[in-house]
């Protein structure tokens, strides 16, 4: 699947993403943790959650990048079905 027309697949701008969406799902499971607290869960450590996030932000990373590309698309006008 080589592109021509220059334009990012939905894996290469995955691969650029994915420390951003990594980031993001720590910060969140982090703060998620200490609204538990109301309820009795044990809050995550910062590095906890940020290990916990590794495997998360796959996903993460995946959904913003078929989103990140949808806008792409949308701005140049293409319909692509990835």
């Amino acid at each position: 699947m080589t592109q021509t027309d220059g334009s990012w697949s939905v894996k290469k701008l995955a691969v650029v993403l994915y420390p951003f969406s990594a980031a993001a799902v720590a910060i969140n499971l982090f703060l998620l943790s200490l609204m538990g607290k109301v309820f009795g869960l044990p809050v995550l450590s910062p590095m906890t959650s940020i290990w916990i996030s590794i495997p998360l932000g796959i996903p993460a990373t995946w959904a913003a990048a078929k989103w990140v590309r949808g806008l792409m698309d949308e701005a140049d006008g293409n319909q692509r079905s990835d």
